[in-house]
């Protein structure tokens, strides 16, 4: 199996790796996660002047494996950064009378509907609501913070003639010209 062009993952201390034919599995302060692998690819976990670290590898370069190797190699990096950091995704909501609130675990959105949203707080994810409009969703799983704040947006998307909704942060949202008399 070649090492072709891709860098060792480090692991942080308090980290644990279980390694099985298709599946990864890693363990740390902030919880568990594991990913399943293709059978092509293989992770090895070896000992360093640096410390632990997990090595990918592809058995050939053709396109199929090195796409693969690339998508293995993210998804386990991500597992650790998960695991040890952890990931956020922030939440804007522009709008008279939209808001955010905290009703346990769960997120509850007043957002000029008849009735207030409530969105449910799935294992590993946490809400903050710093302010009445502002949302932070965190967990250890990228996809799982992804996936949820995609859901959260999609209650009210940001509209084009007056910028109102919920919007990541930071996002751009082009402006229309209204109707004119």
């Amino acid at each position: 199996m070649s090492r072709i062009g891709r860098k060792p993952i480090p692991l942080p201390s308090g980290v644990t790796v279980t390694i099985e034919p298709e599946l990864v599995t890693v363990k740390g302060p902030g919880g568990e996660l594991s990913e399943r692998i293709s059978r092509d690819i293989k992770v090895e976990q070896t000992s360093g002047e640096n410390g632990d670290q997990l090595v990918i590898s592809r058995p050939t370069d053709r396109g199929e494996h090195r796409a693969l190797h690339g998508l293995t190699r993210t998804l386990v990096a991500n597992m650790v950064t998960g695991v040890t950091a952890g990931f956020h995704k922030n939440l804007e909501i522009q709008g008279v009378g939209y808001r955010a609130a905290l009703k346990g675990r769960d997120l509850e959105l007043a957002l000029g509907y008849s009735h207030p949203v409530e969105i449910k707080a799935p294992d590993g994810i946490t809400f903050e609501v710093p302010q009445p409009t502002r949302i932070t969703v965190k967990g250890a799983s990228k996809q799982m913070v992804g996936e949820i704040a995609a859901q959260i947006r999609k209650q009210r998307k940001p509209e084009p003639y007056k910028g109102k909704g919920i919007r990541y942060e930071g996002e751009y949202v082009a402006r229309k010209v209204g109707k004119r008399a």
